[in-house]
């Protein structure tokens, strides 16, 4: 059976973990932070074509009106970009920008980090970095 920490991280992050030099390269802002500059033109990009607004709101950069299709949930930050059709309360912002700051440490590694981190919002240590109340999932 697969190990489980105490913050839903599963495999290859524990893995990661126990090699520390690793772990700090792939971390370190040179590497994480195109990443990051990658994420956010990807999510421009896509917001642009799809959505019918962007704007600076909240510490994010909002695509409002996209279709439904194109987001999880109620909205996805990815880099800079806060990709939703209407959720754009002032406490959904604090939260999403809480996600940018994520995925300005991370870089592209955010993305397995989440994914390990589980689907269970209670339990995904970065929704709960972020506000479960902001982000509405209490």
């Amino acid at each position: 059976m697969e190990r489980v920490s105490p913050h839903g991280e599963r495999g290859v992050v524990n893995r990661l973990r126990r090699v520390g030099w690793l772990r700090t390269v792939l971390l370190h802002p040179v590497v994480a932070r195109p990443g990051y500059w990658f994420a956010t033109a990807c999510a421009f990009l896509w917001g642009a074509v799809l959505g019918r607004s962007i704007s600076r709101q909240g510490g994010v950069v909002v695509a409002r009106n996209m279709p439904k299709w194109a987001f999880g949930r109620g909205g996805t930050t990815i880099g800079a970009i806060y990709l939703t059709s209407v959720n754009v309360a002032p406490n959904i912002l604090e939260h999403e920008a809480v996600h940018r700051a994520q995925w300005k440490k991370y870089g592209l590694a955010f993305i397995p980090l989440y994914v390990s981190a589980g689907q269970n919002a209670l339990r995904n240590r970065f929704e709960i970095e972020a506000g479960l109340h902001k982000g509405g999932y209490l």
